[in-house]
């Protein structure tokens, strides 16, 4: 559920049945958020929030609720453009060097570029739509080379250099870049 608020804009409610009490914490877009028992009403969730207005503003790290609509747009058309380019740009660099993976997922994580799991799934950020095209490239390879070796070993590394012999240069580049908006 979603109450629409003067003060803090959009709260986004979630209902919980293992949740006893309320918690008021902060959503990963920037919103608060608040976690409230299964059967708690839209009447209730606004009057524990009014009545906890001073706690929040003083606890709480919110960002400017005006901005909210700005970056679910931005985030939006960078989920427009990384579907219509990262899955196929993956795709050439598996085809390229051999590696075959399950499928490709596209994500918008705070703090990592991409990852791949066990079963062969190539995550990767939307993020990545903002970073010039070597560093999107370097972290593919970087996720790619994860198929064949599942930590950060000597040999991992070997294999991303193979295939991307400036691959310091890119991850030096890429921490001036941040993943989330």
């Amino acid at each position: 559920m979603i109450i629409q608020d003067s003060e803090f804009g959009e709260v986004i409610v979630r209902k919980n049945a293992w949740v006893r009490g309320v918690k008021f914490s902060v959503s990963t877009s920037g919103r608060l958020q608040m976690s409230v028992p299964k059967y708690t009403s839209e009447f209730m969730a606004k009057r524990y929030l009014k009545s906890n207005r001073d706690n929040i503003r003083q606890n709480l790290p919110l960002k400017d609720p005006s901005n909210q609509r700005a970056r679910d747009y931005q985030k939006k058309q960078l989920m427009k453009k990384a579907r219509d380019y990262l899955p196929y740009r993956l795709e050439y660099w598996a085809k390229r060097y051999g590696y075959k993976y399950e499928k490709c997922r596209l994500s918008h994580a705070n703090t990592r570029w991409g990852s791949c799991s066990s079963n062969r799934t190539i995550s990767l950020n939307i993020g990545l739509m903002k970073v010039p095209e070597p560093l999107r490239d370097y972290v593919i390879l970087h996720e790619l080379a994860h198929l064949n070796h599942m930590d950060h070993s000597p040999a991992f590394w070997r294999e991303v250099s193979l295939h991307d012999p400036n691959y310091k240069t890119h991850e030096r580049r890429l921490k001036h870049f941040s993943p989330g908006l």
